[in-house]
């Protein structure tokens, strides 16, 4: 299945792969996704993570497994299914579902936050729903996936304790972020690191309509220093928010970076287009810190 297809940058559209597990429907962004494979022999590791199958080697990649069906409870596929081959954070995953539907084109605005009651911060593997065809489909958080069955490839926090000691209370930085618990170890590293003013929105319609209203007041080069957005929220993704920020004669002067772990070559190239001063991968989090440093005292010389 080819999964090539590129989108036209900040139209707040996503194409989504719909696939399945048992009777029910999930989604994954496309911009994760390289390919799809068949079935292909699995070498197991010893004492690896329950649900990570083995390794696997195509084209002299090697590549870990991930059983899709173990991770949200189900039980073993009877048949042997198809890879979704992943690339995110810098890493290249493979995950073992029964049966791909395809792809469709839908815009953020379309996806469904789930509410508190599916998605706490600390257990949901959701990051919104979307009604296709009649039925629902549900977007998996892949990252969350991943970072709990490695934490390591989550955020390096460690990375921020060499930055830690400096004031830099007085520079207030607005935050799109719609995973609660990325926001909150974001904000957390931020705050280690001297940055305690800080301006936390749940997607990109909510940033921009806090952009606008801090515009409209007049106030909004004194109340944002920066913006840091990430590229997959519903109602308005990263991209849409940076087009309409740099678009914009007021606050197109605002340093604003991507922070997501859909920074690749396609994607910053994209990012650039559209105006992003600086796009970094999720783990990155201590270069976060410098580079957010650098574009602030740029701005404000």
């Amino acid at each position: 299945m080819d999964t090539n297809i590129l989108l036209e940058s900040g139209t707040n559209e996503l194409e989504v792969l719909e696939f399945k597990l048992g009777n029910s429907y999930y989604g994954i962004n496309v911009a994760k996704i390289r390919e799809i494979l068949s079935y292909m022999p699995i070498t197991p590791i010893p004492n690896a993570h329950p649900c990570v199958e083995g390794i696997f080697m195509p084209r002299d990649t090697m590549m870990t497994v991930v059983n899709l069906r173990k991770c949200l409870g189900m039980p073993d596929l009877d048949t042997e299914g198809l890879f979704i081959i992943t690339n995110f954070n810098k890493l290249n995953i493979a995950f073992h579902v029964d049966q791909v539907i395809g792809i469709h084109r839908v815009s953020w605005e379309e996806i469904i936050k789930p509410d508190s009651t599916i998605n706490t911060q600390d257990n949901s593997a959701s990051t919104g729903v979307i009604k296709l065809n009649e039925k629902l489909v549900v977007i998996l958080d892949f990252e969350k996936i991943i970072s709990d069955i490695s934490p390591e490839t989550g955020l390096k926090v460690s990375e921020v304790e060499n930055l830690m000691g400096r004031e830099r209370s007085d520079s207030p930085i607005l935050i799109a972020e719609d995973s609660p618990l990325l926001s909150k170890l974001i904000t957390d590293c931020l705050r280690k690191a001297g940055y305690t003013n800080l301006i936390i929105t749940m997607n990109g319609k909510e940033a921009w309509d806090k952009l606008t209203a801090l515009k409209n007041a007049g106030t909004v080069r004194d109340k944002v220093h920066c913006i840091i957005t990430d590229i997959e929220m519903p109602l308005m993704d990263g991209h849409r928010l940076t087009k309409l920020c740099k678009a914009d004669d007021t606050l197109k002067s605002i340093p604003l970076v991507i922070f997501s772990s859909l920074v690749n070559e396609e994607m910053r190239r994209k990012g650039e287009l559209l105006g992003a001063d600086a796009q970094l991968t999720k783990p990155e989090i201590g270069m976060l810190v410098s580079a957010i440093d650098d574009l602030i005292n740029k701005s404000l010389a």
